[in-house]
């Protein structure tokens, strides 16, 4: 075929020329594959094939394209057709090696606004997938403005291609380049401390690592995500590589000169910071701007802990030419430049923005998720595609009279439950998707019908560098909260400090959980505070305020972070006490979210209740407890302890815990 003949011919100028290229194949499904095969065929080389239907081989399914990168391929095909994992797509377009198409199968693009994405069910908190018409558009309106894109769509003429000459590219030839080089000499006489080396992808920051790490003296180990991901490392550092997972490394005595951490940001934060800690000289290398949804906020929220860290950054791409029309395409798409416009001076105006600004003003919603970005340490594409089509969401922008953005908040509709499945929540027999604080406050709290009152979760939230400390994000809560008609709460769940809480307190919310476990990204504990709107928000919070600080002498001994310190525990059994421990004993309650009651039991009843009691009140060790016991394990613990719960509570009034027995048990069957 002429258009094989074609696509094939440019690929080698392509590869001359030192780029990449999007083919985007639109069409019915029959048509599309029928083209990407031929592609395929007359390209040759490895061809590697992405989507939810085996192929032949190379073949990855999306969701687990992560082992598979830290390599290079040439020509990538990307089946888009029943559901779109933009992050895949993204992450598949930074292993493309100079003179590569990545050729992406969609639906036809009039058809396509109305179809179901099956990827929506990962983002979008519904049973079904769902129809993403603005990012349908989006894209639409992104290939369109690309003159290096080639779209063919079927029943259409085969597309010219925008093809003027470029100049030759010279491949790099494995020796350090000016900005690797300049790096490379301040990492040879850098003193003891922390190094990060930040990029977009395809700049040589796994290549840095390995020449670094192949001109040391000393010893060194590097950890990274994944073995997988340190291929191009491994490959420059030749014989001194050596590889040891973040886990393993932590639990091991091993030591070193040097710890290297590629691709870092995509390690959590606590996880990294004992790594760095335990080294005398640290490298990290991670990728910003990327697919990875780590942005700006790897130096803002985990760089900053190191006083003297040493910073570099690496802008002209290595595997590719700089202009790479594939990269340009990819980042338009995704809107992975974060850079902020500077704002400095003039008045704010407030507004809300609806989800059809992706349709009528789009610039507007773009500058949103770029300054969420910005501000967050974990922005991904998927949050993207969950502001543009997700059911649910609402947004709130601060902006300069002259329309520059200086500040933004998301919110999401959550509960609304009825009685019945807000109940199951409550006793653990049910876990719906979505709604993350309304069913936490069910599943956690006192009330097991929490989950039926509405409320609006603060998902995120961000004000310019430029214009922090100016009140600005009091007054966009202040304006959410006049747009919250018929909500009974707005809520907020976030990573506990004392400076993050005296915000929201502020902001006139109300603190009714902390968590006993710290959270994986941000090192902190998990609080959730809520906002009241109504009678029956108010009267929810002030409940769920007292259990929390009631509840506070129990839960202080597994947290660091002491709510109530030198508080004295209360050994008074109420009816939610009752409620809760029956829950507990007699359904799947956590228990930790019933341990002030079941503590309470305890020191009313004489039952030896021995796992219960060394469990909670000596908090052994889980191992310990299993092997004094004779248990085989968690599981059998756990079973041991409700069976020990129900004990004590029919020892203390038979009647009423066979009462309860009943009542709790019959919720399993919702």
């Amino acid at each position: 075929m002429a258009e094989m003949d074609a696509l094939s011919a440019l690929a080698a100028r392509m590869a001359e020329e030192g780029i990449r290229r999007l083919l985007v194949l639109s069409g019915d499904g029959g048509w599309c594959e029928r083209q990407a095969a031929a592609l395929r065929a007359r390209l040759g080389d490895d061809g590697l094939w992405i989507g939810p239907q085996p192929v032949a081989a190379p073949y990855c399914a999306p969701g687990a394209l992560k082992t598979w990168l830290g390599r290079e391929y040439r020509h990538a095909f990307f089946d888009a057709r029943e559901g779109f994992d933009v992050a895949a797509f993204a992450a598949l377009a930074g292993t493309l090696r100079a003179g590569s198409w990545l050729v992406l199968l969609v639906p036809d693009f009039d058809r396509w606004v109305s179809l179901p994405d099956a990827d929506s069910l990962r983002w979008s908190d519904g049973t079904e997938p769902i129809a993403t018409p603005h990012f349908v558009a989006h894209f639409c309106r992104t290939v369109a403005a690309s003159p290096q894109t080639v779209v063919w769509r079927q029943a259409q003429p085969f597309p010219a291609i925008d093809a003027a000459p470029r100049p030759h590219w010279h491949a790099a030839s494995g020796q350090p380049l000016r900005e690797q080089a300049a790096i490379l000499r301040s990492l040879a006489a850098m003193p003891p401390g922390v190094a990060a080396v930040t990029a977009e992808r395809g700049r040589g920051k796994s290549a840095l690592a390995g020449m670094h790490l192949s001109r040391l003296a000393g010893t060194a180990i590097v950890t990274a995500p994944t073995r997988a991901a340190t291929d191009v490392l491994a490959a420059f550092a030749g014989d001194k590589f050596r590889f040891l997972a973040p886990d393993a490394l932590l639990a091991s005595d091993e030591r070193a000169d040097w710890l290297i951490v590629d691709e870092a940001a995509a390690i959590p934060a606590p996880l990294l910071y004992q790594l760095a800690s335990r080294f005398p000289r640290t490298l990290l290398t991670t990728t910003v701007q990327g697919y990875e949804g780590t942005g700006r906020g790897f130096l803002l929220k985990f760089c900053a802990r190191f006083s003297r860290l040493r910073r570099f950054t690496l802008e002209m791409p290595v595997r590719w030419a700089a202009g790479c029309p594939l990269e340009a395409v990819v980042s338009e798409l995704l809107l992975f430049d974060d850079s902020l416009p500077a704002a400095a001076g003039g008045d704010v105006q407030i507004q809300p923005v609806g989800q059809t600004a992706w349709r009528d003003s789009p610039a507007l919603p773009a500058a949103m998720y770029r300054l969420l970005t910005a501000a967050h340490y974990r922005t991904s594409p998927l949050d993207l595609r969950r502001m543009m089509d997700a059911p649910g969401q609402h947004f709130t922008a601060a902006r300069l009279t002259t329309g520059t953005l200086v500040g933004a908040l998301w919110l999401v509709d959550e509960g609304g439950l009825s009685a019945e499945l807000s109940k199951a929540v409550w006793a653990g027999y049910r876990r719906p998707r979505g709604s993350l604080v309304a069913q936490s406050l069910a599943a956690h709290g006192g009330s097991p019908l929490a989950a039926t009152l509405t409320g609006r979760r603060i998902s995120r939230i961000a004000v310019h560098p430029d214009r922090q400390r100016e009140g600005l994000g009091q007054r966009t809560i202040a304006a959410a909260v006049e747009n919250a008609s018929g909500c009974d709460y707005l809520s907020v769940s976030f990573g506990y400090t004392e400076e993050l809480w005296r915000f929201w307190q502020r902001c006139g919310f109300m603190l009714v959980r902390l968590g006993t476990q710290r959270e994986a990204s941000s090192g902190c504990y998990t609080a959730m505070a809520l906002y009241p709107l109504s009678s029956a928000g108010r009267q929810l919070a002030q409940d769920e305020q007292q259990r929390l600080y009631r509840d506070a002498p129990w839960l202080d001994r597994w947290r660091e972070q002491k709510l109530a310190p030198g508080r004295q525990p209360t050994a008074i059994l109420t009816d939610e006490d009752w409620l809760d421990a029956a829950g507990f004993a007699f359904a799947h309650r956590p228990l930790l979210a019933a341990a002030g009651s079941l503590n309470r039991l305890l020191l009313q009843v004489h039952e030896p209740c021995p796992a219960l009691r060394g469990r909670l009140q000596q908090q052994d060790d889980e191992s310990a407890l299993c092997q004094a016991l004779g248990l085989p394990g968690r599981k059998a613990l756990l079973a041991r302890m409700r069976e020990e719960a129900g004990r004590a509570l029919l020892a203390r009034d038979p009647l009423r815990a066979a009462a309860l027995r009943e009542e709790v048990g019959q919720l399993q069957f919702f």
